[in-house]
This record gives structure tokens, C-alpha cells and sequence, in this order.
């Protein structure tokens, strides 16, 4: 291999040779892949929040949020009770 200025010659070029002895990183280290693809993200809920679209009042949601951190989680605990006390056949929260 012959040097040519700007080159990096920490990381040669890869050859044909080398393509086919590649094999999947799940079959050379399947712990690692395993711990990888557990690790990203946050833990899959077993009922997720959906998200909507909701038009309220401007005061409404000013004073929701002057509330603090959490109005969210606040507002939603707010409509579950709400949606118990109701007398009409509902999906239970």
C-alpha cells in the first residue's frame, strides 16, 4: 500500500476479501446487540397516554399551567375522575 499525502492509515480500506468474511453483528457479539436494542428508549407502557388535539379557554390554560410542573399529569387525574362519577355507560378509566 503505498502512502499518499492526507490519507488516514489507521483505518485501511476495505477489500472484496473482507466484505464476504463480514457476518451480522447479532451473530458475532448477540449479548451486546441485545443490551443495545433494550437499553434505547423509554420502557413500552401497557396502556400509553394518546395524544390530542383539545381547544380550552386561554384562561383555562393559563391557570392550568401556572399550577406548575406536572398539569398535565394534574389535568388528566382531573377528567379520569370526572369520567368515573359520570352515570353513563362509559369505558372505565
Amino acid at each position: 500500500m503505498r502512502k499518499r499525502k492526507g490519507e488516514d492509515y489507521d483505518v485501511p480500506e476495505l477489500t472484496a476479501r473482507d466484505f464476504k468474511r463480514m457476518r451480522p453483528a447479532r451473530e458475532v457479539h448477540p449479548r451486546l446487540v441485545e443490551s443495545y436494542e433494550r437499553a434505547r428508549g423509554r420502557p413500552r407502557k401497557a396502556a400509553p397516554k394518546v395524544a390530542v388535539t383539545l381547544r380550552l379557554d386561554p384562561e383555562i390554560v393559563a391557570a392550568l399551567r401556572a399550577s406548575g410542573a406536572g398539569w398535565q399529569t394534574r389535568t388528566n387525574a382531573v377528567l379520569a375522575k370526572w369520567v368515573r362519577k359520570m352515570p353513563t355507560k362509559r369505558p372505565r378509566v
